[in-house]
C-alpha cells in the first residue's frame, strides 16, 4: 500500500526535475545570452531541482511514518 502512495510524489518529482533540466540545457544552448544570463539560467533550475528533491524526501518520510493527514492535528 505504501508503494502506491510513493508512486505519485516520485513521478511528479521526476517530471519536475526533467522540466527544470530542460530549462538548464536551454539556458546554456541559447545563442546570444551573456554569461550572467547563463549563470542565472543555471542557478535557478538547480535550486528548484534541489527543493523538489528535498520536498520528495520529506514526503517519503511522512508516508513511512504514517502521519499522512496533517488535518488531524487541528
Amino acid at each position: 500500500m505504501k508503494k502506491g502512495k510513493l508512486a505519485a510524489p516520485i513521478v511528479v518529482t521526476v517530471l519536475l526535475c526533467l522540466w527544470f533540466g530542460t530549462w538548464l540545457v536551454t539556458a546554456w544552448s541559447a545563442p546570444g545570452l551573456t554569461l550572467w544570463a547563463k549563470l542565472l539560467g543555471t542557478v535557478i533550475p538547480l535550486a528548484l531541482i534541489g527543493v523538489s528533491l528535498y520536498v520528495l524526501a520529506e514526503r517519503i518520510k511522512e508516508i513511512r511514518s504514517g502521519d499522512e493527514d496533517d488535518l488531524d492535528h487541528y
